[in-house]
């Protein structure tokens, strides 16, 4: 066995002998097998020298006659595929008296095997980390990088690969998931676990110099957490400037990995005027604290728990005003129109933020909370919500000696047929301090419960400000609605034309508007009656005797018409002339003439 290194020259003779002392000429050819089983004529012709010692043409091979009986075959510049079985064939000629020459015999050798090791380069891989991640979202960045390189010629190529390898707490083997390669022509070939996000954008592979390569992941999700390492390849290239990997340098891992703890949020919320009165400005602050949130913005909405549930809100929570991460305000479920910037939410510090209420009204009392939501960074310049906080309530109370207002509906005849008028009436009581009807004033507003029972949305009927306009909700029905003030304190509503769409529960809802002794015009709390059923009737002598006069008429029409028909048809239609058989009259012949 003949071993040579590539790159190297590889030297073989081929050794003729012969018993012969004459004159002849020996006749040689150099073959190449890859297995030693391989025939003759599978075998791979090399090089051939004739009797006349014409050597075929080859560039990195030559044979040359040494002496008499020895042929040398020279392959320059070996590669690891020259790996094999090499055997000569010759053949001897001797000349005959004529001047031609005959061949005597023909042997071939026994094959030689040839080894060519591969000339690996010589390198070291190191893996470290430039930024690891201290919390969800950061950026990782890995390098890659060849060192103590040596024998890296021209013909050699490095290529990475880049792996990824779950932790877990246990002893489990876990296998590695490929995250993406390279080919010989620097082609990158994603893995499965990688393609989207690298297609995203999300993961970033590249080459930084000759010698490092990189893998980045702009937003580390926890997903993410493990271990990664990387394969650097080296290629050789061949002759025919193909490349073969001829050696793989594995890195040590790099773990990535970040205690997660849950995230905490705690709102205080503080009242800066601790005593106020109705007309006043009513002021708290919230003051946000928080832990294991990166960077962290908050949003923050002011709601309100009114001692009676809103009719808007069946939970009884307003939201009254917002302000978002990005300090963009914004009014949420604040319906006073008088009061359109009554409301003011500010952001003081990064973590404190203050609310106003001007001119505030007794109707505003209730328990006042900050909702704060944290936010941190996410992916793709995104913000992620974190955690929700809810603060300590505030509580506003007027303490009042005014007049308390009882509101009750009233119908006389609450059962009534389709199509006639339903008379319902809104009465306001009154009790303690009297009141001038000048210093008071209502928003009236009727609602419908279109059920037995009141386990249905309210519908919004009509509605009558403190100033008189009166505002109807669309309406699918033929029936029409009418909404007056009938005296100071009482209220009508009128169904006119009513239909059996038209029944259910009926109540109204009171806001009352009292003048104080400096004229400013106090909104009290809205008061809902308790409701009464309005049941509309279907009237059947009414609902049966238009069907019924047309039914008769329709019948008589057509009885007439039919009998008219009768009489024209026996009149003209029908009628044929008798023909009267004719008789003949013959008189009766006297006895005496027979």
């Amino acid at each position: 066995n003949v071993s040579v290194t590539e790159r190297d020259s590889l030297d073989l003779t081929c050794n003729i002998t012969t018993d012969r002392s004459g004159i002849f000429q020996a006749e040689v050819m150099w073959y190449f097998s890859a297995s030693p089983d391989d025939t003759l004529s599978d075998a791979q012709v090399l090089l051939s020298m004739d009797r006349d010692s014409v050597v075929s043409d080859s560039t990195l091979i030559s044979l040359s006659h040494v002496d008499r009986n020895s042929y040398r075959l020279l392959v320059r510049d070996v590669d690891v595929e020259d790996s094999g079985y090499y055997f000569c064939q010759a053949a001897v000629w001797v000349p005959l008296h004529n001047g031609s020459w005959h061949k005597v015999v023909e042997r071939t050798s026994a094959p030689v095997s040839v080894v060519v090791t591969a000339l690996e380069p010589d390198y070291e891989v190191f893996l470290n980390a430039s930024k690891t991640p201290k919390f969800s979202d950061d950026p990782t960045e890995l390098n890659c990088m060849i060192t103590n390189a040596q024998d890296t010629e021209a013909n050699i190529r490095f290529t990475v690969s880049w792996y990824y390898r779950k932790r877990l707490r246990s002893d489990d083997v876990v296998t590695e998931e490929l995250l993406a390669t390279m080919d010989a022509d620097w082609t990158l070939l994603l893995g499965d676990r990688s393609r989207e996000r690298t297609q995203n954008g999300e993961i970033i592979f590249s080459k930084k110099a000759v010698d490092t390569f990189s893998l980045r992941i702009q937003w580390t999700s926890e997903s993410d957490r493990g271990d990664y390492f990387c394969v650097i390849s080296a290629w050789s290239r061949h002759r025919n400037n193909s490349w073969v990997k001829s050696k793989d340098v594995t890195s040590a891992s790099v773990s990535i990995f970040w205690a997660t703890q849950d995230y905490t949020l705690t709102v205080e919320a503080v009242k800066l005027k601790p005593f106020f009165v109705a007309g006043h400005t009513f002021e708290m602050t919230c003051k946000v604290s928080s832990k294991n949130i990166k960077t962290p913005r908050y949003s923050v909405l002011i709601t309100a728990e009114k001692p009676l549930t809103d009719q808007s809100n069946p939970n009884g929570t307003t939201r009254i005003i917002s302000l978002n991460q990005d300090s963009v305000v914004r009014l949420e479920d604040w319906t006073d129109q008088t009061r359109v910037d009554g409301v003011v939410l500010e952001k003081v510090q990064e973590n404190e933020f203050r609310y106003r209420m001007y001119q505030t009204q007794i109707s505003d009392a209730g328990l006042y909370r900050c909702v704060v939501t944290a936010w941190s960074p996410g992916g793709g310049g995104m913000w992620r919500e974190a955690v929700n906080g809810l603060s300590n309530p505030i509580q506003i109370d007027f303490q009042t000696s005014g007049p308390v207002f009882n509101v009750s509906v009233h119908s006389d005849n609450p059962t009534i047929y389709q199509g006639e008028l339903a008379d319902l009436l809104c009465i306001v009581t009154t009790e303690g301090m009297a009141l001038e009807p000048d210093d008071m004033s209502f928003d009236v507003s009727w609602f419908a419960v279109r059920s037995f029972a009141l386990d249905r949305e309210p519908v919004l009927l009509a509605s009558l400000d403190r100033r008189g306009i009166v505002t109807q909700s669309r309406r699918n029905g033929s029936s029409d609605l009418s909404l007056e003030r009938i005296s100071p304190l009482e209220f009508r509503l009128r169904v006119h034309g009513c239909e059996d769409h038209d029944f259910g529960n009926h109540y109204c809802v009171v806001t009352p508007w009292v003048r104080s002794a400096t004229g400013v015009w106090q909104r009290e709390p809205d008061i809902k009656a308790k409701p009464i059923f309005l049941s509309v009737k279907m009237d059947v002598l009414n609902a049966f005797k238009y069907p019924l006069l047309i039914g008769i008429g329709l019948a008589t029409v057509i009885g007439l018409l039919s009998c008219l028909i009768g009489y024209c048809s026996s009149r003209w239609c029908c009628k044929k002339e008798v023909q009267e058989t004719r008789r003949e009259r013959r008189r009766l012949m006297s006895m005496e003439m027979d």
